[in-house]
């Protein structure tokens, strides 16, 4: 007779498999977000249109998995393979698609896949059906707390006073009981806690000293991205474009400025403008500072001298500590880093904010999750990388399949601090 195994192990190893079937499950989605977040979120917002176009739903508006996948990998094969989306989709923007054939594996291309089809907007519903905004968890469980703490010292105020009456009752004659304010065990509990939630928040301050994610100062002329970089799609190398050969990517001297707004004195075809408290803005009038600042005569432009134009005082957002070390063509052009990776949605931007938090935490994740373009032998490669020969042996011998920032010393100190 072939023994049987008691009925909780059974059970047990049922949960266990249920249980390690869902961790993969959810580990796959969260993989197929960070793939997205790293390799796609520059060009395309879940829910929007943006550089690309919303990817929400995307298996369904191709006709067949395969196609799709093949436009991911290499966009040109799709069009030549004669698939009526792939036309569709190459002339939504003049901006071309990321090849991505030979930087991500069929695991990862599933993952973000089903990552993109599936999304849904983050929308917490409340009693009444309407939609809350933010999450007020924290909030709720800390008023929980602070009132069950005073449930908990008004029983044990309670308790103290009741037997103190059943000790009366009794004839047993007991010492009065301390005041509140002077019990030692109630003050040394309240010092305590106050030094538990002082400790939090002052831990929590210290560690954003510094952070200006969201910092949006008002610029001495109203300048539009959107309308720049993203209607106009100006690419960004063409104000910033040191940014491709050196550490810093430059502000642009109101000569650069000149070379559109020269011809350019109107504002009238444009959208209209607004500044963050929903003023209106008048862009001929911005133009008009920026010929103060120039010099410039739109009546009589033959008289202008560029020598003559004074800097306008624009007020820099993005700021890191003078000890940190950060090159824009390591990462621009070495990398290949899009500049939306950092900064944000820039050409949905009016007046731009500092998007990211820019922080050591910040960088280091990047560096742990980005993966570089090891292939060096042809035109799109970077032949830096032939140093690493294990890395390539691994590759070939299938111990690696991919090699980020961190394996070439993305993490080591000296490359980001003086």
């Amino acid at each position: 007779m072939i023994p049987c195994k008691p009925i909780g192990q059974r059970l047990t190893t049922l949960f266990l498999s249920v249980f390690v079937f869902s961790f993969i499950n959810i580990v796959s989605a969260q993989d197929g977000k960070t793939i997205f977040n790293n390799k796609c979120a520059s060009c395309h917002t879940m829910g929007k249109d943006a550089i690309g176009p919303n990817l929400q739903g995307v298996v369904s508006r191709w006709e067949s998995m395969d196609m799709l996948r093949m436009w991911i990998k290499d966009f040109n094969k799709a069009i030549a393979a004669g698939s009526p989306r792939a036309k569709e989709v190459v002339t939504f923007s003049p901006t071309s698609m990321q090849m991505f054939d030979g930087n991500i594996t069929e695991d990862e291309l599933t993952a973000v896949i089903d990552y993109a089809d599936k999304w849904q907007p983050p929308v917490v519903q409340t009693p009444n059906g309407e939609p809350q905004k933010g999450n007020d968890n924290a909030v709720i469980f800390g008023v929980i707390s602070l009132v069950l703490a005073i449930i908990a010292l008004i029983l044990m105020q309670v308790n103290s006073n009741l037997k103190k009456l059943s000790d009366d009752a009794e004839g047993i004659s007991r010492p009065d009981p301390v005041p509140f304010y002077k019990n030692k065990v109630y003050i040394a509990m309240i010092a305590i806690l106050f030094f538990i939630v002082g400790g939090y928040y002052v831990t929590k301050g210290a560690i954003g000293l510094g952070r200006q994610k969201g910092y949006q100062p008002v610029q001495p002329i109203y300048y539009s991205h959107k309308v720049h970089a993203g209607i106009n799609q100006i690419n960004c190398l063409f104000c910033h474009g040191s940014a491709w050969e050196s550490k810093t990517a430059g502000i642009p001297s109101v000569n650069v400025c000149m070379n559109c707004h020269k011809g350019i004195n109107e504002y009238i075809k444009g959208p209209k403008l607004y500044t963050e408290d929903g003023e209106e803005v008048n862009g001929t009038a911005e133009i008009a500072k920026l010929y103060k600042a120039a010099g410039f005569d739109p009546k009589n432009p033959a008289a202008w001298d560029p020598s003559m134009a004074k800097p306008i005082e624009w007020i820099k957002i993005h700021n890191l500590p003078d000890h940190v070390y950060f090159n824009h063509s390591q990462h621009i052009k070495a990398g290949k880093v899009q500049c939306q990776t950092c900064h944000g949605e820039i050409t949905e931007m009016d007046e731009v904010k500092q998007a990211s938090e820019l922080s050591m935490g910040w960088c280091v994740n990047c560096h742990r999750n980005t993966k570089v373009n090891f292939n060096y032998t042809d035109s799109t490669g970077n032949r830096f990388y032939s140093i690493y020969e294990k890395f390539h042996n691994d590759i070939k011998t299938g111990k690696m399949d991919s090699v980020t920032v961190k394996d070439i010393g993305g993490l080591e100190c000296q490359k980001c601090h003086y």
